[in-house]
């Protein structure tokens, strides 16, 4: 069992629409409100070897991450602190007042309590104008396939490869090209937190295409001997990247640095090479 199938069970009681994106979506004027919520573990997310500056900044840009991937300007985070050691608190608020700083948001207000393991829920607001929202679901076939960055960085640290420690450890979430990719016309958009593998095939559940790859095209992370490369860049989790569809006529987006890794088909199935990939990538599992 694992994260993607227990979704399920939500989807049969609140409904699938209402999880069909990195956020909720709320009316707001002339504007919408975009609204999500991560859930941070020790044990699970946060690596040995991170001080508590670096938890409370990813604990923040990975939410940030989340209104990245639907154009929108990120406003404000509350944030909840399991503590297992209250001496963890103040690093834990500094590294996430840090980030919304960075990015534009505020902190306005969350909750502490006593708790098994350092766990960190930050819940992020963000706001964009109606006609620039943009969603996983509107491929459309003969789009390109995009992404931001180099993917593939964070797991490589995972893997051995020390130099990427700071991809890791510090995440930095693609707000400005989230906004200036939105505002040029892309027609699907996501981060890429879980893999591009997974996050294609999250993408093939909303939409009525497929998605078909060039590993050739595909960023790899330097100094990784092949094929370790290329199957950190299909599956490696953590790069907080966005993986976005563009009408091949708004190509190139200017001021944006990104790869074009492939197309949008017809054929509702995710290809890489022309063979499906497996369905694996950064994902939560029960025994």
């Amino acid at each position: 069992m694992d994260d993607r199938e227990l979704l399920k069970v939500v989807m049969g009681i609140v409904g699938r629409e209402n999880c069909m994106d990195d956020c909720a979506i709320l009316p707001c004027g002339d504007q919408v409100m975009v609204a999500t919520t991560d859930m941070l573990h020790r044990t699970t997310d946060f690596v040995d070897g991170m001080n508590d500056w670096q938890i409370g900044w990813m604990s923040a840009a990975v939410t940030l991450s989340d209104i990245a991937s639907m154009g929108a300007a990120p406003k404000y985070l509350l944030i909840a602190v399991g503590l297992d050691r209250w001496e963890q608190l103040a690093g834990v608020m500094q590294g996430a007042q840090d980030c919304c700083k960075k990015y534009g948001a505020a902190i306005v207000g969350g909750d502490i309590d006593h708790h098994g393991e350092l766990t960190v829920v930050t819940t992020g607001l963000g706001l964009v104008d109606k006609q620039f929202l943009v969603q996983r679901s509107g491929a459309r076939p003969g789009d390109l396939v995009c992404i931001t960055g180099i993917p593939g960085q964070a797991q490589a640290w995972l893997e051995g490869y020390r130099q990427y420690e700071k991809v890791l450890f510090e995440p930095q979430p693609r707000v400005a090209e989230g906004q200036m990719l939105a505002r040029a016309g892309v027609t699907t958009m996501m981060d890429d937190s879980d893999g591009i593998a997974l996050s294609l095939y999250d993408l093939l559940g909303v939409n009525e295409c497929g998605f078909s790859l060039s590993s050739d095209k595909i960023p790899h992370p330097a100094g990784i001997p092949e094929p370790q490369a290329g199957e950190l860049a299909l599956y490696g989790g953590g790069d907080y990247e966005l993986i976005f569809t563009l009408p091949k006529e708004l190509h190139p987006i200017k001021g944006v640095p990104y790869t074009v890794i492939g197309e949008v088909i017809p054929d509702k199935t995710v290809l890489v090479d022309g063979v499906a990939p497996a369905r694996r990538g950064y994902q939560h599992h029960w025994t």
